[in-house]
């Protein structure tokens, strides 16, 4: 029987929902079924047609959803290649070469599509509690690559960091910093990472902690940013002109990787095509399946 829309944003609603990747697969299920009949349109971006908005009908307020990209969510026959394959696959990452295209799009794709699939369910509360949903997606998409790094058997956590101010040899004091992984190898502290669903009014901080954590603490540990997407539904005096507009900020991110410090990775979900081409960006910007195959392992030297 397919779940309502209903059911499904309260399921989304609670984060005590979403303490293991079954839970996340079992949800994606539920609304990839529901969505395959349950919508009243499925709206294609103007400007950028790979970005689609589900509408919903008086269940979900008619609302229209954040921009989803076709070129990575699964639909509900996909539900089914992400629940015989995705773990498989992942827990196999460190083996997966570079040019195996087909198992790291598996596994970009179907991280992608576990989120959005809380994320546009999430779309369907009314107005004023877009806030709130809002927080509890950025939320569960901090558990679940959190969830996704420990099934490959690494110690990852969210939590405190005091980092020691020292002075003359002698340590004065400690500062808190919170952070969203602490990804540790051998019981130390071998890299700490930011997990959001977009960089937007983010990113300055996020170069900036890895600065003033190294700095104070005189570390180098490495910094990492993961994202989902950095696309918003574009604003237009036209009602029904759907389009998608980009909020990443190209000049802050490469100011910041010249002339402050460059973060030790940063992956996308969705990445964006400015990322593919310019030189400065291409070469610190990769897609997720990066973290997983490859820059995970370097940190545990």
């Amino acid at each position: 029987m397919r779940t309502s829309l209903k059911k499904l944003v309260a399921i989304a609603s609670d984060k005590n929902n979403f303490t293991s990747i079954s839970d996340y697969l079992d949800f994606c299920g539920r609304f990839l079924e529901f969505a395959a009949r349950g919508l009243q349109a499925v709206i294609i971006s103007q400007n950028e047609s790979q970005y689609c908005f589900y509408q919903y009908k008086n269940d979900g307020h008619f609302n229209v959803t954040r921009p989803i990209n076709s070129h990575l969510m699964y639909d509900a026959a996909g539900s089914r290649v992400i629940k015989s394959g995705f773990l498989k696959t992942l827990r196999q990452a460190r083996d997966i070469p570079v040019d195996d295209a087909k198992s790291r799009q598996l596994i970009r794709n179907s991280i992608y599509t576990l989120q959005q699939s809380i994320g546009a369910a999430l779309d369907a509360l009314p107005a004023g509690k877009s806030n709130n949903a809002r927080k509890i997606n950025g939320d569960l998409f901090e558990r679940l690559i959190r969830l996704l790094v420990v099934e490959l058997g690494v110690d990852c956590e969210s939590g405190v960091i005091r980092a020691p101010v020292v002075v003359d040899g002698e340590e004065l004091f400690r500062m808190s910093y919170q952070h969203d992984l602490i990804i540790r190898f051998q019981g130390g502290v071998k890299a700490i990472g930011s997990v959001k669903t977009s960089s937007k009014d983010r990113l300055d901080k996020i170069f900036m902690d890895k600065f003033l954590y190294n700095r104070l603490a005189e570390t180098d540990i490495p910094h990492i940013a993961v994202f989902l997407n950095d696309v918003q539904r574009k604003k237009t005096r036209q009602e029904n002109n759907f389009g998608v507009s980009a909020t990443f900020l190209p000049g802050h991110f490469k100011g910041y990787t010249v002339k402050l410090n460059p973060l030790d990775g940063v992956y996308y979900c969705d990445i964006r095509p400015n990322m593919r081409t310019d030189s400065i960006l291409k070469s610190h910007i990769h897609t997720i399946d990066h973290l997983f195959c490859t820059d995970l392992w370097s940190f545990q030297q």
